[in-house]
């Protein structure tokens, strides 16, 4: 919807096939996989070159988003015949190579959890996290097991904070400050993310210090284009999680309305050309992912107001724990958003009817088998 708000044609392939991303789009394919192992990568390449063929005469530009950091070669592939917009599979690959990243972490003298590539042997106050892994559903409480997909990182109190930016290789432009909301509902998934907020409180210490360290990573991995860093700040000090490669939800946490154009800036960003004057969008904005806490269905005749975004087809059935949607709202101070944020989020909940039906696919999956009539 960004890039079409900011005047590109745009041809999309996704996992869900939200209305939304459907009315925007000028050509649009679901793309096959899941929120849990990801696409699947042959399956997504014949879906490109129907929507934007490699062997045009004018190169397709090519930019991705969230669920592709686990799959840097398929970003290579996907790149052949296009014009790459965003971060190179080999940035990619070092930035989730937990070895590689805080390694170079420590070689700049930036301060990061302590991490391991094997278990501890005492599993209390250490996390488990998958290589390459986005969205916080794969972070878990350390397992004493090994596991080849996994690296371990030692637990630290504090807020999560995420800072987005815009990059040329060389230096940074600091979008804003934002909270990181996590989501808790389901058992396993204690740190499944649900949104954020800006402008986030955070420590004299990182605001001070937030331009230096940006731009030593970026310098460091040749960042370009729109990413975020994340970070835990416990208000005297901060610590360095990770870096995420690609524009995600701080489109919607400072762009909903289209103001920043954060896409077109994204676009600049990645041929050399960062913003000098201040990015014009709201005092304060959030976003948040309503997440089903049962088996529910849209109702036929839903109207979804226009601050709901990834809006599911009326009559979708989503399962429990599934995204239901994205909630947006923006306002002059961050506690009047939350209010209004709480305030949405229950009204759509109120939307939804409970779906007495057998449990069927997870989630979105059902839901695009619901709208292309096979259910």
């Amino acid at each position: 919807m960004a890039a079409k708000r900011d005047g590109y044609r745009v041809a999309a392939a996704d996992l869900f096939g939200d209305m939304d991303l459907r009315a925007a789009a000028d050509d649009f394919a679901i793309a096959d996989g899941n929120l849990d192992s990801g696409f699947d990568g042959d399956a997504l390449l014949a879906t490109a070159e129907k929507l934007a063929p490699a062997s045009s005469s004018a190169p397709f530009g090519f930019v991705y988003g969230t669920g592709l950091e686990a799959q840097p070669e398929l970003i290579e592939r996907l790149r052949r015949g296009r014009k790459l917009y965003g971060n190179t599979p080999e940035t990619v690959r070092r930035l989730k190579k937990p070895s590689d990243f805080f390694a170079s972490l420590d070689r700049l003298g930036i301060g990061h959890p302590e991490v391991r590539s094997s278990p501890p042997a005492d599993a209390r106050g250490w996390l488990s996290k998958k290589i390459g892994g986005s969205g916080g559903t794969h972070v878990r409480p350390a397992a004493g097991a090994r596991d080849n997909s996994s690296y371990w990182q030692r637990f630290v109190a504090g807020q999560p904070v995420g800072i987005s930016f815009l990059a040329d290789g060389r230096r940074a432009v600091i979008i804003g400050f934002n909270e990181q909301w996590i989501d808790t509902g389901e058992p396993l998934q204690l740190y499944r993310f649900a949104g954020g907020l800006q402008p986030a409180a955070v420590s004299d210490r990182l605001r001070r210090n937030a331009a230096g360290l940006l731009d030593a990573i970026v310098r460091e991995f040749g960042l370009v284009g729109l990413n975020s860093l994340d970070v835990i700040d416990d208000g005297s000090n901060y610590w360095i999680l990770e870096v995420n490669p690609r524009p995600g939800a701080n489109l919607d946490i400072y762009d909903s309305s289209g103001s920043a154009r954060l896409f077109a800036r994204h676009i600049d960003a990645c041929e050399s050309r960062l913003p000098e004057e201040a990015l014009a969008m709201a005092p304060a904005s959030a976003m948040s992912i309503l997440y089903a806490v049962r088996r529910c269905r849209v109702p036929p005749d839903t109207d979804w107001p226009e601050w709901v975004a990834d809006r599911p087809a009326p009559g979708a059935r989503i399962a429990e724990g599934a995204p239901v949607c994205t909630v947006l709202a923006a306002g002059d101070a961050a506690p009047a958003v939350r209010r209004t944020m709480a305030q949405r989020r229950l009204a759509v909940s109120a939307m939804l009817d409970d779906d007495d039906l057998p449990a069927g696919l997870p989630g979105k999956i059902e839901q695009a088998l619901t709208e292309a009539g096979h259910v």
